[in-house]
C-alpha cells in the first residue's frame, strides 16, 4: 500500500486534489493507494478532517475588512473545528494588494469561535441559540474542544477583534480552546515576518510592531498573561496570543491533524509516502506538512518521496538527508503546465517515480 499525504499546492490544487492525482498515479502502475490529505493549520484545515464525519455548519460572520461573509467550522462528537481563515483570511481581503494590513481584523474569527462553542452544548442540527453564553467557568469540566487552525490571515491585531468580539457574545461557554499552528513566531515578531506578506510597507510593519508591543503590555494588564513568552503567540498576526489569554493553548498544527487522522498507523503500513506542496523550502522542514512527513517516515523506515511545484536548492539537501527523494514539477514539466495542469502533472510524476523503483516499491508484489 502506498500512502499520499500531501500538503496543499498554494494555488493551484487542495491537498484533497493532490492526494487524489498521487493516487491515480498509484493505480496507473497496478498499485493501490490509501489517502489522508493533510494540513499544518492553515487554508484546508477543516477539509483535510472530513475524514472523521461530522457535520459542517455554516454562519454569517463579519470579514476582515467587515464585509459580512459565510464561514464553516466543522463539528465531530464533543469537537468542533474551524479555521481562522474562513472568517479573516488574506483571500478575503483581495490578496496582499487590496488588504489593509493595519484595519483587518479578526472579529469575525470571534463569532465563529463562539457559534462553534455554542454548537457543542446543543444536540447536532438543533437551531443556534443567538442569546449570550456564560462566561467560561474554570471550576468546571470543558463541555467540549474548539479547535482553531492559524494560518493563511489577513490580520496583524493580535487577535484583539476576536477577543472582544468573543467578550461581547458572552464568552465561549467554558469549552477547551487549542490553536493548531505552523509557525513558532513570537507575539510582538509576527508584524516583522508575516507583515509584508499580508501588504504591509515598512512604515505599517513599524506602526503593527508597536500596536503589538502596547497590546502584550494591555493583555498582561487585564489578563495576567505574557504573550511575549508564548512560543507561537504571533501566529495569525497574534491570534495564537489571543488563545491563550482566553486560557486556551497552542499545538503544532500537523500533529493535532495527524493524530485525528490516524497517520502513524497509516504509515507504518505503508511500503512508501508520498507527500508534497507547492513550494518546497527550508520553511517546509520546521513544522510543516511536508518536512514532518518526510521525518515521520525515516523514523518508522519508509521511503518517501516528496512532489513539489518549485524547490529551493537548499531543500534538496534536506531531504535526502532524510533519506527521501524529490521530483519538482517546474523543472519536469515546465512552469505553465505546473501551475495550470498540477492534479495531471503530479499523477505523471508518481506513476514515472514507481516506473524508476520497480515493483518493490508498490508493495503489491
Amino acid at each position: 500500500m502506498i500512502l499520499a499525504a500531501p500538503d496543499k499546492f498554494r494555488g493551484t490544487v487542495t491537498a484533497r486534489q493532490a492526494s487524489e492525482a498521487m493516487a491515480r498515479g498509484v493505480v496507473s502502475r497496478g498499485g493501490s493507494a490509501d489517502q489522508l490529505p493533510l494540513s499544518d493549520g492553515g487554508e484546508g484545515f477543516i477539509d483535510v478532517l472530513d475524514v472523521l464525519g461530522g457535520t459542517r455548519e455554516r454562519v454569517q460572520v463579519s470579514g476582515p475588512l467587515g464585509v459580512p461573509t459565510g464561514a464553516d467550522y466543522l463539528r465531530v462528537g464533543s469537537m468542533a473545528v474551524l479555521e481562522m481563515a474562513h472568517p479573516s483570511g488574506l483571500v478575503l481581503a483581495g490578496g496582499a494588494e487590496g488588504n489593509d494590513p493595519v484595519a483587518a481584523t479578526t472579529r469575525g474569527t470571534g463569532e465563529l469561535m463562539v457559534a462553534a462553542a455554542r454548537s457543542l452544548g446543543r444536540h447536532p442540527g438543533a437551531p443556534v441559540n443567538h442569546a449570550p453564553a456564560a462566561a467560561p467557568s474554570h471550576d468546571r469540566q470543558p463541555t467540549g474542544t474548539v479547535v482553531i487552525g492559524l494560518g493563511g490571515s489577513a490580520t496583524t491585531d493580535g487577535g484583539l477583534g476576536a477577543l472582544r468580539r468573543i467578550e461581547e457574545l458572552g464568552g465561549v461557554g467554558g469549552v477547551e480552546l487549542v490553536g493548531a499552528c505552523d509557525v513558532t513566531v513570537g507575539f510582538i515578531q509576527a508584524a516583522k515576518q508575516f507583515g509584508p506578506q499580508k501588504g504591509a510597507n515598512e512604515k505599517q510593519v513599524v506602526e503593527l510592531e508597536e500596536r503589538l508591543r502596547r497590546l502584550a503590555e494591555q493583555y498582561e494588564a487585564e489578563y495576567g498573561v505574557d504573550v511575549r513568552a508564548v512560543e507561537g503567540a504571533g501566529a495569525a498576526g497574534g491570534l495564537g496570543g489571543a488563545i491563550v489569554v482566553l486560557g486556551g493553548r497552542l499545538r503544532p498544527g500537523y500533529a493535532v491533524v495527524t493524530r485525528l487522522v490516524g497517520f502513524r498507523d497509516a504509515l507504518e503500513r505503508s511500503s512508501l509516502v508520498v507527500t508534497g506542496e507547492g513550494g518546497l523550502d527550508s520553511s517546509s522542514f520546521s513544522g510543516k506538512v511536508v518536512g514532518s512527513v518526510v521525518r515521520d517516515a525515516a523514523e518508522v523506515g519508509v521511503p518517501s518521496l516528496v512532489v513539489a511545484g518549485r524547490i529551493a536548492p537548499e531543500a534538496v539537501g534536506m531531504a535526502e538527508r532524510l533519506g527521501s527523494e524529490v521530483v519538482s514539477l517546474s523543472e519536469r514539466f515546465g512552469e505553465v503546465a505546473a501551475m495550470t495542469d498540477t492534479s495531471r502533472c503530479i499523477e505523471i510524476a508518481v506513476a514515472e517515480h514507481l516506473d524508476a523503483m520497480g515493483s518493490r516499491i508498490t508493495g503489491d508484489e
